[in-house]
Order: C-alpha cells, then sequence, then structure tokens
C-alpha cells in the first residue's frame, strides 16, 4: 500500500459535501495527503458547489462516461473513479440510502486488498460494525474491521443519552428503559424537495422497536454485550431547522437534574443550551460552527430537564444533524490510519465542539 495517505469520499449530498471541505480545509492536521471525491452526474446547477470544493484542495474523480460532461461545465476532473478507489487509504460513502450497501458489494470487496477502511452512513444497515463517536470505539478491532457503519444523527442522539445518563451511573443494570420521539425536520435546506405541509407521523414498523432510531442504538450498544430496553416513535414537521428528540429514561439508581448536569458538562458530546426553538440553536451554528455545523452529537435544551421520582430523567434534545455524523466519519477515518492517535487528531476541530450554544 502506498504511503500517502488519501481520504475518497463519495457524493457530495447533505452529509457529502460538509464532508469534504472538512478533510479539504484540515487534512493536514488530520493526517491526509490527498482528499478526492466522486461526484456522478455533471450538473449545471452543481457546478458552482464542485468548483468551490476544487478551490479548497478536493481533487474530482468522475466516471470515464462523464468526464466530457464535467468538462463542458468547465471543470477538468483529477482522476476516473477507479483510479481514484485504488490510491485511497480510506472510503467514505455519503451516497443515497441503499447504494452504499450495493457499492459494497459490486465496488468495495474488489479493492479491500489496498484499502484500509470503508464508511457508510447511517441508512446502510447491515454496512459493517455501527459507530458513533465515543461509543464502542474500545472494541474497533484494527485489521478486523475494514467496514464501519456511522448511525444517523438521531441514532447519534439518542445514543450519547442512553450513555451518559442510563449507563454511565452503574452500567447496563442501570437503566430500565430508554423511550425516545423523534421530531424530525423536514427535509435539508439545501434539498428542494420533500417538504411536508404539515407534522406526520411515523409508523412503527418494527415491533420490539418501533422506529430505526431505538433499533440502530440497540445494535450500536449491543456490540458491547448490553441488552437494551430501548423504543422511539418519530414523526416529520414543516420545519427546516433541526430534529429535536424527546426523552424519557427509566433508570434504577436515584438522580437528580444535577448529577445528570454533571455528567454532561464533563462530555464534550453533548452542549447546554438554555435556548428553547430550533431556529435560535440553527443560527449559533451558521455563526459559529464548522460552515454552519454544530459537530457535539446532542444540544441538550436544559431548562426541560427534569427527573421524575428520581428515577425517571425528562428533557428534550435537539439533533445537530449532519454535525454528530460528520465528526464520528472523521474519526473512523482517522483511526482507520491512526488506531493510537485518532482522537488526538480530532482536536483540531475543537472550535465547533461546544459546551454551551
Amino acid at each position: 500500500m502506498a504511503s500517502k495517505k488519501v481520504v475518497h469520499i463519495i457524493g457530495t449530498g447533505t452529509i457529502g459535501e460538509p464532508l469534504i471541505g472538512l478533510f479539504a480545509e484540515k487534512k493536514d492536521r488530520l493526517g491526509f495527503d490527498e482528499v478526492t471525491f466522486h461526484k456522478r452526474t455533471p450538473l449545471l446547477t452543481d457546478r458552482s458547489k464542485v468548483i468551490n470544493l476544487i478551490k479548497r484542495g478536493a481533487r474530482l474523480a468522475c466516471d470515464e462516461s462523464a468526464r466530457q460532461g464535467f468538462r463542458g461545465l468547465g471543470i477538468e476532473p483529477s482522476y476516473e473513479h477507479h483510479e481514484a478507489l485504488r490510491q485511497a487509504t480510506v472510503v467514505i460513502d455519503c451516497t443515497p440510502s441503499d447504494v452504499g450497501l450495493q457499492n459494497k458489494k459490486e465496488i468495495y470487496e474488489k479493492y479491500a486488498h489496498s484499502t484500509l477502511g470503508f464508511i457508510a452512513q447511517g441508512s446502510e444497515f447491515g454496512f459493517g460494525k455501527m459507530y458513533a463517536r465515543g461509543i464502542g470505539d474500545k472494541i474497533l478491532k484494527h485489521g478486523e474491521d475494514q467496514y464501519i457503519q456511522v448511525v444517523s444523527c438521531n441514532t447519534h442522539n439518542l445514543a450519547v443519552l442512553i450513555d451518559l445518563i442510563g449507563l454511565r451511573d452503574g452500567g447496563a443494570d442501570n437503566l430500565e428503559q430508554g423511550r425516545f420521539v423523534c421530531i424530525r425536520r423536514s427535509n435539508d435546506i439545501s434539498q428542494e424537495t420533500s417538504f411536508v405541509p404539515s407534522p406526520q407521523v411515523n409508523r412503527h414498523k418494527d415491533e420490539r422497536f418501533g422506529t430505526h432510531h431505538a433499533r440502530d442504538a440497540w445494535h450500536l450498544f449491543h456490540q458491547l454485550g448490553h441488552d437494551l430496553n430501548l423504543f422511539s416513535s418519530a414523526l416529520k414537521v414543516n420545519s427546516q431547522y433541526m430534529h429535536a428528540v424527546h426523552f424519557n429514561l427509566k433508570v434504577r439508581r436515584p438522580t437528580s437534574v444535577e448529577a445528570v448536569l454533571e455528567r454532561i458538562h464533563s462530555d464534550d458530546r453533548v452542549a447546554l443550551t438554555y435556548k428553547q426553538a430550533a431556529n435560535s440553536v440553527f443560527s449559533f451554528g451558521r455563526d459559529y460552527g464548522h460552515y454552519g455545523r454544530i459537530l457535539n452529537q446532542a444540544v441538550l435544551v436544559a431548562p426541560t430537564l427534569t427527573v421524575h421520582n428520581r428515577h425517571e430523567v425528562v428533557g428534550f434534545c435537539f439533533t445537530p444533524q449532519d454535525g454528530n455524523a460528520l465528526i464520528s466519519s472523521v474519526a473512523a477515518a482517522c483511526w482507520f490510519v491512526y488506531p493510537e492517535s485518532y482522537e488526538q487528531k480530532l482536536h483540531c476541530l475543537k472550535d465547533s465542539i461546544f459546551d454551551e450554544v
């Protein structure tokens, strides 16, 4: 394998685009020599995006059939896609739902001998070992775990709440049950389709877990040997700002608001806020985050936190969609290359990880 460290990112959507920009800006401090990205279709509407990613230092790869289309837009690709795959140290798949699993079977397994690792995003259930930064890092095995699935943004939120509130004081036996309502924003502000005109509720497709959020959180912790009692519901609201999660964690050991806040303060994955409106939190991220992204896994709304009967911890969190999946994707990529020092590599992102929003 060549000594040059290359991260190759596939897709330029709501996860792919900011991830390419992040790696391009921070590649030296993250320990990478080159950032390449694949875009499948040359579109006039996307020309400004691609040009600016190239200006930041990323290098475009495309299918040979699309090369002339990009040239027609005034963009010269640096690599053919398979050429970029052959030289990649780490590949991060940010394609639409289920495409990553198809890519694994049809493409990635061909390059497994020359690539340290492949990473896919939350919708690719079954792609590989499930991952959220700070949960399950110790069970990652270098040389064995070549495929990693970064869980979805709301699953990140559930997972860090379960970890800090349910498990930190007494382990898995302390959590009697976790119940969650994921109040999802409509489409991303970058997307022109899928907006909903009014609140739209989701079916409980999974008899045991309700929605995929609790199912994925269960699998994440099951990798650690835990069998947690989790259930989630979901709905989508007609806002483009942020997801929110209502949580109810029933613990066996009595606790207090003060004890929960102390654990939150000691962990950089959760930010506190005293703002109670999603647009205010979103605006803070736009002003102070990494290209508008808050990189914490959750933003706990402090005024909503309460403990009922000393055993039920209840409150609301906002989900920094994109942000938590971005930093977990970066952490996983760095782990493949620097398994002993990858957490230190993330120090260059501390300015976008907040104690308070």
